[in-house]
């Protein structure tokens, strides 16, 4: 037996508790040391453990309005299930696969795409079954607490245990066997239950505190988008007289300004509709519309590849030079950014505009284009249920206010300045949610793998 932990915590913010008396070696390499009085078991031996086996030709046109719930990863919500968002099947579809029945006190886990996302099952309004990335773990033997085993299956050990068991080749995954041999830490059930009810009290301090934060990048975000609207449709100087831009959404504008047609100021437009390229591991960036953000292009959101030898073919309908401004048409609807480096491809739903340089400076123009005004008309003139989206037709009929070249540069300059301020603040905020975050993962992974004793807090 050993004295302390052999793991260091990795967040400073779990040293405020003490270690437990003695440990043992786990004899488990990602698991390190275990509290003395606790035993290890594969998850095979005291669990249900069952996924649907294949979709059995289920089809999204069977999905129903009410019914059995059909639960899948997209409809985890805070460690639990977003009943309202589940579809529903047929009472003849959820009898065909009886083994994987939900029931309250069931976990959930996503044993493909995105590994490891956590559900348990506390509340069960009705009837509900699987859909085929999912796993269905149940307790056998009363060994565990369920809510212990969820925060187990939240813990950076598991996702340790599941970069080491995945497989596949395109499409990664864990296999229902490597889950059943995921060994896992038992206290007794009365130290499981202690630990289950710490981790939700202080979990939930942690996503209260996130929560806050998240709602100031909010606030800031929407300060920073009337800042950018107040400055394109009413300029610098408060004292300008003004005019009705004859525009519903737009109001006035200053009266020296115009009103101009987008596309007549447009030089070069490449949309680049079509058939879908072919993507390869590495070569020329494929810029999709997921990396078009609002004023930017984020390279590392999604990154997919083409071929060389394509680029030619793939981009035939014109080439990006540095300040085109790229403009996506739906999923989503309106996002802007210039180009920033001329060694990219362009994917399907995103249109390519070179703007009139003597009308209309390129930054001025991204700008005006993320305004609330410009926005307005996409919302006015886009069509579809499901994902709004703009036709290429549409696009005479949107409009541009437009100040003198040297006026744009002017707001330009800014609005740089002014949303510098702005985005420091958010770099700050975002960079205490990741802090928050790395914390409340170190808490969860310390708690269950007994590398703090947390019962005299509990």
């Amino acid at each position: 037996m050993r004295d302390t932990p052999s793991a260091e915590l990795t967040s400073q913010g779990c040293r405020r508790f003490k270690p437990y008396p003695t440990y043992k070696d786990s004899g488990v390499d990602w698991l390190g040391d275990i509290p003395a009085h606790w035993s290890l078991q594969r998850l095979k031996y005291n669990s249900y453990l069952k996924g649907r086996i294949g979709w059995q030709n289920l089809r999204s046109e069977e999905f129903t309005l009410e019914g059995p719930y059909l639960v899948t990863g997209m409809h985890f919500k805070n460690g639990s299930v977003d009943w309202d968002a589940c579809f529903h099947v047929t009472m003849e579809r959820y009898h065909m696969s009886p083994e994987i029945h939900v029931r309250e006190g069931d976990i959930i886990v996503t044993k493909d795409g995105t590994i490891g996302k956590t559900a348990h099952i506390a509340r069960l309004p009705y009837l509900a079954t699987l859909n085929s990335h999912l796993l269905l773990v149940r307790a056998l033997g009363g060994q565990y607490r369920p809510r212990f085993l969820y925060y187990l299956f939240d813990s950076a050990t598991f996702q340790t245990y599941a970069r080491f068991a995945e497989g596949g080749t395109t499409f990664f995954g864990i296999t229902q066997e490597a889950v059943s041999n995921f060994s896992i830490t038992l206290p007794s059930l009365e130290e499981q239950s202690a630990i289950a009810a710490f981790l939700d009290r202080e979990t939930a301090k942690i996503d209260a505190l996130i929560a806050k934060k998240e709602q100031l990048i909010e606030l800031l975000q929407e300060k920073r988008r009337a800042l950018i609207t107040r400055a394109v449709t009413r300029g610098l100087d408060p004292n300008v007289p003004m005019k009705d831009s004859g525009i519903e959404w737009m109001g006035e504008i200053p009266a020296h300004w115009e009103v101009k047609p987008f596309t007549k100021y447009v030089v070069e437009k490449s949309d680049y509709r079509g058939k879908t390229p072919e993507k390869v591991a590495s070569g020329v960036f494929l810029v999709t519309a997921r990396n078009v953000k609002m004023g930017l292009i984020d390279y590392e959101c999604s990154q997919e590849f083409i071929a060389e030898e394509d680029y030619d073919e793939i981009m035939r309908r014109g080439l990006p030079r540095r300040g085109d401004i790229l403009f996506t048409t739906e999923a989503p609807l309106g996002n802007v950014a210039l180009v920033d480096r001329e060694d990219i491809a362009l994917a399907q739903r995103i249109i390519r505009f070179r703007m009139n340089a003597k009308h209309f400076d390129s930054r001025f123009t991204l700008f005006a284009m993320m305004s609330g005004y410009f926005q307005a008309q996409l919302v006015s003139l886009s069509t579809g249920s499901t994902a709004e989206g703009l036709k290429a037709t549409k696009l005479p009929m949107l409009r541009l206010v437009a100040p003198s070249p040297a006026e744009q540069r002017a707001i330009v300059e800014f609005i740089d300045q002014e949303t510098a301020i702005i985005d420091a603040l958010l770099a700050k905020v975002r960079d205490a949610i990741e802090r928050l975050k790395e914390y409340r993962t170190a808490l969860i992974s310390a708690t269950v793998t007994g590398k703090i004793d947390i019962r005299e807090a509990a």
